[in-house]
């Protein structure tokens, strides 16, 4: 058989790049005979994928997995009307760039004796506009869907009644309470819609992004058939039309993420993490993390710090301060948390909670003490708590969490509800303050003992683990990929 060679392209966003290079992993510890090229788009501004690339090289990386950083473009977000707009233009600007690099690859291969065939591009679900570079090349394409299999269905539902019936979701949810979605089994409340389907700039780009997932030879998913079954089905069984075979290979997790530690840039050490948690009882601590842009106003930190303390439940908070109002950043560390704290907090709390910055979300999603997770439901934190069996309070913020807040809430009764349809805009701020009541309720009904979404959750924690595993769905799924990929080599012959 000969040696296949593909060409992964992620988006900019460093959950994105980082499940991509845990799926190459995968991909070339199941195959001897594939190898994966990775280019790494870099934007003008600060982000943390330069450090997750550092922390590539200090670790052994597969010889088989290579990893190209592109020119860096002259760019810049304040020469756009938004970041959506931004983003866009960014990635589209890339095609010479990535034109030129796997050219370069190819000579390169070409130059050694029993050289790979390309066989084909994966590109992340906003670099759609690289199908013309596979096409060029003579190969096919493959869209990496690091979402929830429900929410593609989603975004392919609402592409196709633009299309076909001219009916537009941000007049829709003018004039119904829910939409019926083929990928799931009850209504979406309409007020739960997520920003990225209320604004039309964005539903755009989404749009756009779906009829070019109907160009590909198939769509990678992270999720797996346990989790998410009447959504995957969802494509095969004429509910979705026109749609490339789906691949389920989830959960892609970087179970080894946090393992540096991050305490040069961090106002608590992750040593120091582990140890506060090490002394706490089993199940006993909540766990508060909204993801790398996640972050409150002042009045918010003290809704939720009152429902903290008025719970009596011990916690772990990852507080972070935004980033100025309308300037594109992450949220970074409080110098002085008495700034934002209410009067005494820390004292009233000092030996059941502790507030941390930047959180090694992975290390204490594992360790015993954790018995809940209030959580932004990104879509990788949602599989990391599956995984370790924790679970969730919904606090979706942006993109598309209020969705895989709806989905795990109501319709696979994982996770209890705090705010399922509170929005926030990456660059800006709420409009919505959630009430301290609100907040304790969520805590006090997730960290129930007999509540039984957790014990669901343990049920599909011992699901993840077994798909993965030799005999599981993603396993085979996985093995059916690999086979399509290097089928291509054969036809190229």
């Amino acid at each position: 058989m000969k040696k296949a060679e593909l060409v992964f392209i992620p988006s900019t966003g460093v959950g994105h790049v980082v499940t991509m290079v845990e799926m190459a992993k995968v991909l070339v510890d199941r195959h001897h005979r594939l190898s994966i090229t990775v280019l790494i788009m870099q934007l003008p501004f600060s982000t943390k994928v330069p450090d997750y690339l550092h922390s590539l090289s200090l670790t052994q990386l597969n010889n088989n997995i290579k990893i190209v950083e592109l020119p860096k473009l002259n760019l810049s977000p304040s020469n756009f009307p938004s970041r959506v707009s931004f983003i866009d233009l960014f990635i589209k600007s890339h095609v010479p760039l990535v034109k030129e690099a796997v050219s370069n690859l190819i000579q390169t291969e070409s130059a050694s004796g029993d050289s790979p065939r390309l066989a084909g591009f994966v590109l992340d679900m906003f670099c759609g506009d690289m199908i013309e570079v596979a096409n060029d090349f003579g190969v096919p394409s493959y869209t990496f869907y690091p979402s929830c299999a429900a929410f593609l269905g989603m975004q392919l539902h609402l592409q196709a009644l633009c299309d076909e019936q001219n009916q537009h979701i941000t007049e829709l949810k003018d004039l119904v309470t829910e939409l019926t979605v083929p990928s799931l089994v009850k209504p979406f409340p309409v007020k739960a819609l997520p920003i990225v389907l209320q604004q039309k700039e964005w539903t755009r780009v989404l749009f756009r992004h779906a009829r070019l997932f109907r160009e590909v030879k198939g769509i990678i998913v992270n999720t797996f058939m346990e989790l998410e079954s009447y959504a995957v089905e969802s494509f095969s069984n004429g509910k979705l039309t026109n749609v490339p075979p789906v691949y389920t290979i989830g959960p892609i997790l970087n179970l080894e993420g946090d393992k540096i530690d991050q305490g040069s840039v961090s106002s608590v050490s992750k040593s120091e993490i582990m140890e506060w948690l090490d002394d706490q009882p089993p199940s006993s601590v909540v766990f508060l993390c909204f993801g790398s842009m996640g972050s409150f106003s002042g009045d918010q930190v003290k809704e939720i710090a009152f429902a903290l303390e008025n719970s009596g439940h011990r916690f772990l908070w990852s507080l972070r301060q935004p980033p100025p109002l309308g300037q594109v950043g992450n949220p970074t560390d409080y110098v002085n948390l008495t700034d934002v704290l209410p009067e005494g907090f820390t004292d009233r709390t000092v030996g059941i909670g502790k507030i941390i910055g930047w959180a090694p979300q992975i290390s204490i999603l594992a360790h015993k003490a954790i018995g809940g997770f209030v959580s932004h439901c990104g879509w990788n934190s949602v599989l990391e708590s599956v995984w370790f069996g924790v679970p969730i309070a919904a606090w979706p913020m942006y993109a598309e969490q209020q969705f895989n807040a709806v989905e795990m809430v109501m319709e696979l009764e994982l996770a209890v509800e705090i705010k399922m349809d509170y929005l926030k805009d990456i660059s800006g701020e709420s409009l919505i303050i959630v009430t301290a009541k609100q907040i304790e309720k969520g805590i006090k009904e997730l960290m129930d003992p007999d509540c039984e979404i957790r014990k669901r959750m343990a049920e599909m924690s011992a699901k993840s683990r077994k798909a993965v595993m030799k005999g599981g769905s993603s396993f085979f799924s996985m093995g059916c990929l690999i086979d399509e990929v290097m089928g291509n080599t054969e036809d190229r012959i």
